[in-house]
């Protein structure tokens, strides 16, 4: 077994496998870039080596400062999380050059399905179902049409080396192609260095589902069940969960089967995983097909974890260092059902634009086990800490697991009303809405979940008149106790007033309702008293309530004369007044906001690359405006009415800011 181990990856991954590595007894070595100088990664591990400033291609990305890491610290071997260097076969064989292990899989099987059009030709030499499609050489605009009208539409444009979302459009028509196709090739050079093409058949009703696999070097490799990643924005993975909803035994064994010859025909061994586009319209469960290989570990591995009782880094590091597996086949467990959300820095109140700065508040959920439940939260961030424009966005990871698949969601639910984040944008209150969604506690999903149920954006999940009542009742008890410390009534604070006293609350501006307390029973809009416990003192932000025996736990910030109150995926704008205050408010006159429409503002940060209109031009709805670059990916700009175009700020090769003008309208 390894003495020290190189974790060659940052965040979250980095404190994982470090974690896992202290466990075994390894001692390890982190590296760090100038932007993560006080990361917790860093101070987490034994040692830790600067790689350089905090571009990825400057620090992270340079596998000749990795190698120097390893030989200045004696580090034996090297783990490279995902990302960055996980899945690049040149690193791997460098390594072995410098007799450095890689706990990955063999240069060779990296090589053999980093190629999308590779990868699909040995998999289907190896008996594994692919997707209908082209997989040559595809030159021209005018090649690709042709080719999408012989496989029919809807096609999917990749580009063959891309991954993570990049490198993706669908096309439903020869107009599509024509659109996207040169676009789909550049992205794919931008980000890959590769701008090849190819095309193949759009699954409809999609379901992503993909298998686990591990094997050893001595020829032995299992499947560890499947997880479903259908939940997905933009082609990237926002929900994942271990079982699937979807998939029946006879379908589990027919694709691990498939899978692991997959594997066996490159000669892989160490975790790695089978990416299956799965057509959710087929209840047979026969229409599944390869997409790719992850040669490495994925984002979601913790769900698999969770229902099998294994610890898959642990398993990496023991296979690196020339381990058999110590179990079959037969031995993989399913037991229970684990949920994992992604905790992200972006706005998914602003088209998800991404969030970029300094953690003024950082508390995760809660962690450990209560009950039948666990929850686990997997991060590499701290309060104060910062979230870069260099890297990706996660803050955490939410790991859930239960006896069921309605548990476990219950208990994301749960544990996402206790993050408080301040700072910057993030999308809890999204991840709660969609544990909170009908049809994905159906299990009733696809890949275009989240473009059909959210088609206009994001808005906040929906409140329910039980939840009203609750959100009175707790902003009410609040006020209560501000007026009780505020009149000197108790000699202690956070404790309520004993006499009956009566509040008018109204949410979001809306509807008005009458609060009544009691010792511990409150009464809202005249309905049966219920029984009601809150432990706050002014000045706390989390507060945990029992109103009629309902669990509530809510963020609750100060914001002058009202309360912006945070629970169940949504903010909710809480006054409370007197009925007198009430009475004289109800005359009041509501400001009218602002009337932005007459001007297209810039949705991110980024580069317009293109301006298609001038001054004076007359516009219609939809017209494609102008085209701005941002994190590699291209995005159209449309005129939301017809208008005509009375100025022009900014120009192509401008540099803008999230809601700079780029067009103003008559």
């Amino acid at each position: 077994m390894f003495s020290k181990i190189l974790i060659a990856n940052r965040g979250e991954i980095a404190c994982r496998v470090i974690r896992t590595a202290r466990k075994m007894g390894i001692k390890t070595v982190a590296v760090y870039s100038d932007a993560d100088a006080r990361a917790p990664h860093v101070e987490l591990a034994d040692e830790a080596v600067r790689l350089g400033p905090p571009p990825a291609g400057e620090s992270y990305l340079k596998a000749d400062l990795i190698i120097a890491a390893c030989k200045a610290t004696g580090a034996e071997a090297v783990h490279p999380g995902y990302g960055f260097l996980s899945e690049r076969a040149s690193f791997v064989e460098a390594l072995a050059a410098e007799n450095i292990a890689f706990i990955g899989p063999p240069a060779n099987a990296i090589a053999a399905m980093g190629d999308k059009i590779e990868s699909k030709k040995l998999a289907q030499a190896a008996g594994v179902n692919v997707v209908p499609g082209f997989l040559g050489d595809i030159a021209t605009t005018d090649d690709a049409v042709r080719i999408a009208g012989e496989i029919g539409y809807p096609v999917m444009m990749k580009a063959s080396a891309g991954g993570g979302g990049k490198g993706m459009r669908l096309a439903w028509s020869e107009a599509d192609v024509r659109d996207g196709f040169e676009a789909t090739k550049r992205e794919g050079l931008a980000s890959f260095g590769d701008d090849r093409v190819f095309i193949e058949k759009f699954i409809e009703s999609p379901r992503h589902i993909e298998i686990q696999l591990l094997g050893d070097k001595h020829g032995n490799i299992v499947y560890l069940n499947e997880r479903e990643c259908s939940i997905q924005r933009r082609h990237q993975k926002v929900v994942e969960e271990a079982p699937s909803p979807f998939v029946t035994p006879k379908m589990r064994k027919a694709m691990g089967e498939q899978c692991v010859a997959l594997a066996q025909a490159v000669g892989y061994h160490s975790a790695g995983t089978v990416e299956l586009i799965v057509s959710g319209a087929d209840t047979t469960g026969e229409s599944f097909y390869f997409l790719e290989m992850n040669t490495r570990l994925q984002v979601e591995h913790p769900v698999t974890e969770e229902i099998t009782g294994l610890d898959l880094v642990e398993q990496m590091i023991r296979v690196a260092a020339g381990e058999p597996l110590g179990f079959t086949q037969d031995d993989v467990q399913l037991n229970g059902w684990s949920v994992e959300t992604r905790v992200y820095a972006e706005d998914p109140y602003r088209g998800f634009l991404p969030s970029t700065g300094r953690l003024v508040r950082y508390r995760p959920a809660k962690v450990g086990t209560e009950g039948d439940t666990r929850t686990r939260v997997d991060d590499g961030v701290r309060q104060g800490g910062e979230i870069s424009m260099f890297y990706d966005p996660m803050i955490a990871k939410l790991i859930t697991w239960a006896p069921t698949r309605e548990a476990a969601i219950e208990a994301q639910v749960e544990a996402l009303d206790g993050f408080d984040i301040g700072g910057i944008s993030h999308n809890v209150d999204f991840l709660s809405a969609l544990m909170q969604h009908p049809r994905f506690r159906s299990g009733e999903i696809t890949t275009g979940f989240i473009a059909e149920e959210y088609p206009d954006g994001f808005a906040g999940a929906p409140l329910d008149d039980t939840l009203t009542a609750d959100l009175s009742a707790l902003a009410a008890f609040i006020a209560t106790v501000h007026e009780s410390r505020a009149l000197r009534i108790d000699q202690q604070l956070g404790t309520p007033v004993t006499a009956a006293r009566e509040h008018v609350v109204r949410l979001d501006g809306g509807a008005e309702h009458h609060v009544r307390f009691t010792l511990d029973k409150v009464t809202v809009d005249g309905g049966q008293p219920l029984a009601f416990e809150a432990d706050y003192a002014p000045g706390q932000r989390l507060i945990r309530a029992s109103v009629g025996h309902r669990s509530r736990t809510v963020l609750v910030e100060k914001q002058g004369r009202s309360w912006r109150m945070t629970t169940r995926g949504a903010s909710h704008r809480v006054t409370v007044m007197t009925p007198t205050v009430a009475e004289l408010a109800r005359h009041m006159i509501e400001k009218v906001p602002p009337d932005l429409s007459r001007f297209l503002l810039a949705p991110m940060p980024g580069l317009v690359t293109r301006l298609d209109v001038a001054v004076g031009d007359k516009v219609e709805a939809g017209q494609p405006i102008a085209v701005m670059e941002a994190m590699k990916m291209e995005n159209i700009l449309r005129a939301e009415k017809s208008a005509t175009v009375k100025a022009t700020p900014v120009s192509a090769g401008s540099s803008v800011a999230v809601d700079e003008v780029i067009v103003e309208f008559e």
